[in-house]
């Protein structure tokens, strides 16, 4: 089998099956209302399936517009296309728009997601519709790690060739419509589109398709700078729908014209190689399909993927991975967290890392991966019930998990200090011992800058966490620890020659049953005048041994409840919430609320026979005067009363749909609250946060 239309009728098929049997047994099918994207509903991203809606441009007149911006921009150092291999990554799962439709979020907290961005350049998304624009969880999650993404624009099957002919009337046709996606790209966001023009086309048709390539790639890099348009391996220059399954005199001539190739994945061992030939300087600019589904791909894709990545990264091309959702969609065991990272560790062994972070400050993460069980603000819970938001994603940590002295993982199960989940590390430690887990690997030059730190953690009794940053100048390096307690270590510190700074204790959380001490938060500043920001590391380590033998009652019986070993006190338990780095001694100054417009619209009631009220509305807010930039999201929550606050989600943008808000009777008024929140991992206190007032009809 040939091409992507395989990945439609194998696993997309039986996925609606299983939709379809989720129904009742003695429930009849109902047919769901039309979709009328111009009413008010809660926000979705949704494809465009014909031509003459392209044309027209309603999506920009949906009430769903607004909603599917991305919010995050890429970041500037990485608009230039590496000069090196590089891996795109084309996700097609189940037909499209699953759990990430729902722009404001969904509830299955076992969503998919990718966080292992650090191993990818370019990120697709893919489906069988017409022209398919990625929502923006995925626009903004891979933003964030400096990954592009791109739509897809698919002609395939006899329907496809209906559309071909209209497309390809004329020249005036093909560049109208070019320049239709170009727009959608920008206003949405997004780095440009895959062209798949997957049908037989008359010899005739050619120049004009050119003429729609052509005037694609330019319009791009004119409106988005680095935008990419990378062409499939389909249609020929004959107009033959033939599968090259790599580049050669067949397909060069669109890919002279674009920004790359994806290669069709049935490629053999010498493929690659005659590519580069073909490519020349551009050999990176040849993408080299791979189909993880296994589907007639070099080396069987599933977990020999990298059997054929290592043939592409002997011979100098880049990857095109066809579906790494398989690991997901065919329930790799034993969970699908640890097939991922099992999966995607293969792939880091064969490619190696190719994107380190931070670049840039301030630098913050919280590692919520965009899924969990609850969402903590500031060490507090706001909500409590299964979530999934690609969007809520923060900077992810390359996380070692094949370690077997101290294990780190993302722990959704407790409580986290500001979002879903946080990174737990947990094992055996002997008292005078130490392990390093490495978290992040950047580049920020620092010049004359001062770097104000603040971290939270969780310790058992006897378990420690030491922050550790790595510095460079010229040929020298330098190792700074943040971290207490450090005297059963003071001669591996000594050894490896630490630099000890005792972090300033500045709060304690509320405390929560999974761990009575709550969340500590500590703030320190240094500065390294000259030096480069290179290494953000984790120190585990043990309490002094006259500590450890006074608490070790009560660490092995909260290591018990854990369902821990408990043979002596050397069991290691300790959490990271937070990392915030900033170069102001201060967090950013909030505008206060009279700075904002808050206004709502699109309100609608409905009432129960119990007596209840149900209420939906759009809300909008803006600053005044002044610049948001630095504003990367908005906490909503409702007060019904004056004393209690309740969480209703997150937007990206300055809007949120509020959809069948239940009111119960004697209340009189709502108060809609706009919390916003900071690059660095600030909030505005709620008091003090913009808000909206309803009144309740009565």
């Amino acid at each position: 089998m040939k091409s992507l239309h395989r990945a439609f009728l194998s696993h997309c098929l039986p996925s609606i099956m299983a939709q379809e049997q989720e129904q009742q047994p003695n429930e009849p099918l109902k047919d769901p209302p039309p979709f009328d994207p111009s009413k008010p509903s809660t926000p979705i991203s949704y494809p465009i399936k014909d031509l003459d809606s392209l044309q027209s441009r309603s999506f920009f007149d949906s009430f769903h517009y607004p909603f599917n911006k991305s919010s995050v921009p890429l970041p500037a150092p990485d608009v230039a296309a590496p000069d090196r291999p590089r891996i795109l990554v084309c996700h097609d799962m189940m037909g499209g728009y699953v759990d990430d439709k729902w722009v404001q979020g969904g509830s299955n907290a076992e969503a998919y997601g990718i966080w292992h961005w650090y191993l990818i350049d370019v990120f697709v998304y893919f489906s069988h519709n017409l022209v398919t624009m990625p929502p923006p969880c995925w626009t903004n999650a891979a933003h964030t790690h400096g990954v592009k993404v791109l739509g897809t624009f698919i002609v395939e099957w006899d329907e496809g060739k209906l559309i071909a002919e209209k497309l390809l009337s004329t020249k005036e046709s093909a560049k109208l419509y070019a320049e239709r996606l170009a727009e959608l790209a920008d206003a949405l966001g997004f780095d440009g589109w895959l062209l798949n023009m997957e049908v037989s086309l008359d010899v005739e048709k050619i120049p004009i398709l050119k003429e729609f390539i052509s005037h694609l790639t330019q319009t791009m890099h004119t409106t988005v700078p680095g935008s990419l348009i990378i062409w499939y391996d389909s249609v020929t220059k004959d107009g033959d729908l033939f599968y090259q399954n790599e580049l050669n005199e067949y397909n060069k001539p669109f890919f002279d014209l674009c920004d790359g190739i994806f290669a069709n994945y049935s490629w053999e061992e010498d493929y690659p190689k005659r590519s580069a030939h073909v490519a020349g300087e551009r050999k990176f600019d040849v993408y080299m399909g791979i189909d993880v589904f296994g589907r007639g791909t070099y080396g069987g894709g599933e977990w020999n993927t990298h059997v054929a990545l290592d043939v592409l990264k002997k011979d100098d091309v880049s990857a095109a991975l066809f579906a790494p959702g398989w690991v997901y969609e065919s329930k790799q065991g034993p969970d699908f967290e640890t097939a991922q990272n099992r999966w995607w560790g293969l792939v880091e062994k064969s490619w190696g890392i190719l994107r380190n972070y931070p670049k840039v400050l301030p630098f913050y993460s919280n590692f919520d991966q965009g899924r969990g069980y609850h969402v903590y603000i500031d060490g507090s819970q706001a909500a409590n019930g299964p979530w999934n938001n690609i969007s809520s994603q923060t900077i992810q940590p390359v996380l070692d998990y094949s370690q077997s002295t101290i294990k780190a993982f993302i722990n959704f199960k407790d409580a986290a200090y500001t979002g879903g989940g946080n990174i737990t590390f947990e094992g055996n430690l002997e008292h005078n011992d130490t392990f390093k887990t490495k978290l992040f690997g950047g580049k920020v030059p620092l010049e004359d800058l001062t770097l104000h730190i603040s971290y939270s953690v969780r310790e058992d009794a006897n378990s420690r966490l030491g922050l550790s940053l790595g510095f460079s100048k010229n040929s020298e390096t330098k190792s700074i620890l943040l971290a207490s307690d450090v005297e059963s270590i003071q001669d591996q510190l000594k050894t490896k020659s630490y630099m000890v700074i005792n972090p300033m204790l500045v709060k304690r959380s509320c405390r929560d049953e999974s761990n009575d001490q709550g969340w500590i938060i500590k703030e320190t500043s240094i500065k390294m005048r000259g030096y480069t920001l290179t290494e953000i590391n984790i120190l585990s380590y043990m309490k002094g041994k006259n500590e450890l033998h006074d608490s070790a009652l009560e660490t092995g019986v909260r290591l018990q409840m854990r369902g821990l070993d408990v043979k002596d006190s050397s069991n290691y338990h300790a959490s990271l919430g937070h990392i915030s780095i900033r170069t102001s001694e201060t967090n950013d100054v909030f505008p206060p609320a009279s700075s904002w417009d808050v206004e709502a619209s699109d309100i609608s009631w409905t009432s129960s026979s119990q007596g209840t009220k149900n209420v939906s509305l759009k809300m909008v807010w803006k600053l005044k005067e002044g610049d948001n930039s630095s504003f990367v999201k908005y906490n909503i929550y409702v007060r019904k009363s004056a004393q209690q606050s309740e969480y209703l989600g997150v937007a990206k943008v300055e809007t949120f749909y509020v959809s069948d808000l239940e009111v119960l009777p004697g209340i009189s008024s709502l108060a809609f609250v706009v919390q916003v929140c900071s690059s660095d991992g600030t909030s505005q206190e709620l008091d003090a946060s913009p808000s909206y007032t309803l009144v309740v009809k009565g």
